[in-house]
């Protein structure tokens, strides 16, 4: 025993021992301390606050035509992108620039973000005189703080302007191929009917944009066959004629002001 206490008395000397010493006591306390808490407080209940969806007949008809009006307003605001592409050039713009930047053969570049944020700038400068048309025969008038025209009368009215700019790009075939699958006739461009005239002017669009597209292919194919048959005769048939023919390409194109030459043909197409 003596030898066994003279053992303790010379390790608790040892200068190691006491950090584990103190160590051991916040461990301790630390265990005592979590077995003596308390359950954790009950969170306070937060009121959820609740929503009530009912169906009730209208008493009063100037609040029903309100509510009409928004509905119809909403409409045509999830139907935004839609009239956009298809009732504008823009279906036309961005194909042609799409078909330049394949032609061409840089893969992502331009982005597509540019080439799209490119097309919404040239379609709202295609569509600038039918847009101000449109804004001073029916806009104007149906948010005119005296006298304002109905809603149905001002959508009357901003068709006019947006069915000729459709019907002067769209081909006669396409619209009588549209129209015959209904059974219309139209005496006057008014008559014709607009569910008829989109698609066909889709139609035209696509059929206009892919023969702009085969053009703007050609000279870059013939350079192409070009480079192919330098290197072949040069005996580099190992060596891919894209790696030649790409910046020959880019350099014929940027000397050619190729942009310019392109966006002035989109443009001249709807002057």
């Amino acid at each position: 025993m003596n030898r066994l206490g003279s053992t303790l008395g010379e390790a608790t000397r040892h200068p190691l021992f006491r950090p584990i010493l103190v160590l051991l006591m916040v461990l301790a306390a630390t265990f005592a301390l979590a077995q003596t808490a308390g359950a954790p407080p009950k969170p306070s209940s937060v009121p959820v606050p609740s929503i009530n969806l009912g169906i009730g007949s209208g008493s009063d008809k100037e609040q029903l035509s309100t509510s009409l009006r928004i509905l119809a307003m909403l409409t045509v605001l999830s139907l935004a992108p839609a009239i956009l592409i298809l009732t504008t050039a823009f279906t036309r713009i961005v194909i042609i620039l799409s078909f330049t930047r394949t032609a061409l053969g840089t893969q992502n570049i331009p982005p597509n973000q540019v080439i799209i944020g490119l097309s919404l700038f040239l379609t709202m400068f295609v569509m600038g005189p039918t847009y101000n048309k449109i804004n001073e025969t029916a806009i104007k008038p149906f948010t005119a703080e005296t006298n304002p025209i109905s809603f149905e009368v001002a959508v009357k009215r901003a068709e006019i302007p947006l069915k000729d700019f459709m019907l002067k790009n769209t081909y006669e075939s396409d619209l009588k191929m549209f129209m015959d699958f209904k059974h219309q006739t139209a005496q006057t461009r008014n008559d014709v009917d607009i569910m008829s005239l989109i698609p066909a002017f889709v139609v035209s669009e696509l059929k206009t944009s892919f023969i702009i597209g085969f053009y703007i292919f050609v000279p870059f194919i013939i350079i192409d066959l070009i480079i192919a048959s330098i290197l072949m005769g040069m005996g580099m048939m190992m060596m891919p004629p894209v790696v030649v023919s790409l910046p020959a390409k880019i350099l014929i194109f940027v000397l050619a002001d190729g942009w310019s030459v392109i966006v002035k043909a989109i443009l001249s197409g709807y002057a």
